[in-house]
């Protein structure tokens, strides 16, 4: 449920409390309105919010997610408090420009988010940075900032010309007790956490312990290219990347940023999936059809959504499940909140592409929750397959069912593909399953 909250203005920094279940971005609007106040002139801040939100598009995005309860089997394993230390971040943006804003997200958080300083620079190797291209980071011409419970804040530009495919290092520091409580768990990429200090500016960084989880990072904007447009990917641990290689960029989203620059498209891909994501019910993180709008609808530029998401909707309930206590849900139920996503999609003049669910026999075979799978669940994924492929709901379809399947074990995950749950797919999976994309169904007609 939607909680309508007091808006704050500091400066030219401006903080909208979302609600209590935590909506990352209701500041996109809520911060190009403020900083005019803060001017003086609300008039001039409405048309300033206009050439602000054409001038920039999202290049680079990790949704954030609470911690997650015990009762899942998968262990959290990221530290419950940080003080005193550094954190730098690495991610690969989509598409290049010559300056660079970050977002940083205390959605799930309880108190306030104290960031005592932030960088940004062109990554190197193993945490080093491009020294000669350090900036620090400011908020209404502040080098720190608090950030409320349940907000984002966004940074001021800096200029820093950064191409297409490459990668950006961010840094920040924790200067008091700070719990970690908006997390992105399948970063699939190192964060480099310090030992006592204030390391934003540092070149190389010496690291007392790394995490594969993204820390409040949750966007990196750039000054948009004109005609540019976005697309925005929308799923589960299968679009997040699980099983890929750590700081290799093998998600397929990622194999689609680099296809589109090949093709010389002014295209921003930006991820928002997550590992364990449903769409009707909360788990891992919190379901699509509540974080649709903050999430996905609220990218400037946005042309298109791909939707990859429903296979945890099946496999999550029932005995020697991960969640046994949940409902099973039917197939109509699923296309119902896909239905839901359309409208919602289509009410915005935003394209919604639609993506099978990939094979899942046997997954978590000989383990715990190897309920997981079972061959009833599976009559649900093909029932909502078909709907995807015939049901003339979505504006395009991408068939990763039929990529993914072993044509000699229907239902099974091919070998060569399988990271070895059954489940979820490896490097040379997940380059295939982008490869196979048609960029005119995700793009849709020339305009």
């Amino acid at each position: 449920m939607r909680l309508n909250r007091p808006l704050v203005c500091t400066d030219k920094v401006s903080s909208a409390l979302s609600p209590a279940a935590g909506r990352k971005r209701r500041l996109r609007q809520t911060i190009l309105i403020c900083a005019a106040v803060a001017a003086g002139s609300a008039i001039a801040g409405f048309g300033a919010q206009s050439a602000e939100r054409g001038a920039w598009i999202t290049t680079w995005a990790a949704t954030p997610a609470p911690r997650w309860s015990d009762d899942l089997p998968a262990p959290f394993g990221v530290p419950e408090v940080l003080e005193n230390q550094t954190v730098r971040q690495v991610a690969r943006i989509s598409v290049g420009g010559n300056s660079v804003r970050v977002v940083l997200s205390n959605a799930f958080g309880a108190k306030p988010l104290t960031i005592g300083a932030g960088s940004v620079a062109i990554a190197g190797k193993d945490g080093e940075i491009d020294q000669a291209t350090l900036k620090p980071l400011t908020w209404g011409g502040k080098s720190s900032v608090v950030v409320p419970p349940g907000a984002p804040i966004l940074s001021d530009p800096v200029a820093l010309p950064a191409e297409a495919l490459s990668e950006l290092s961010v840094s920040v520091f924790l200067p008091k007790k700070t719990a970690l409580s908006s997390v992105h768990w399948d970063g699939v990429q190192t964060a480099y956490i310090s030992g006592p200090g204030n390391f934003t500016n540092d070149a190389a960084f010496k690291a007392d312990s790394t995490l594969n989880s993204r820390l409040f990072l949750s966007d990196v904007w750039v000054d948009a290219a004109p005609e540019s447009q976005a697309v925005v990917f929308f799923g589960d641990s299968i679009t997040d990347g699980n099983c890929s290689t750590p700081d290799a960029n093998n998600r397929w989203p990622d194999h689609i940023a680099r296809r589109l620059q090949e093709a010389n498209r002014k295209v921003a891909v930006i991820n928002e999936a997550f590992s364990g994501n449903r769409v009707l019910t909360d788990g891992m993180g919190v379901n699509a059809l509540a974080r649709f709008d903050s999430d996905i609808l609220s990218h400037p530029k946005v042309s298109t959504v791909v939707v990859m998401m429903g296979i945890n909707d099946i496999g999550w309930p029932g005995e020697n499940a991960i969640t046994p206590d949940d409902k099973e849900p039917t197939a109509e139920e699923i296309i119902t909140g896909y239905k839901q996503l359309i409208d919602r999609a289509h009410a915005h003049g935003v394209r919604i592409v639609g993506a099978t669910l990939t094979p899942f026999a046997d997954t978590f075979k000989g383990l715990p929750t190897e309920g997981y799978y079972t061959p009833e669940k599976e009559k649900i994924r093909v029932a909502v397959n078909e709907w995807i492929r015939t049901g003339g709901g979505f504006d395009g379809v991408i068939d990763f069912d039929k990529v993914m399947e072993d044509a000699a074990k229907p239902g099974y995950l091919r070998d060569d593909y399988d990271c070895g749950d059954n489940l979820h797919p490896n490097d040379a999976g997940y380059k295939a399953m982008a490869d196979a994309v048609d960029l005119h169904v995700l793009l849709g007609p020339a305009k």
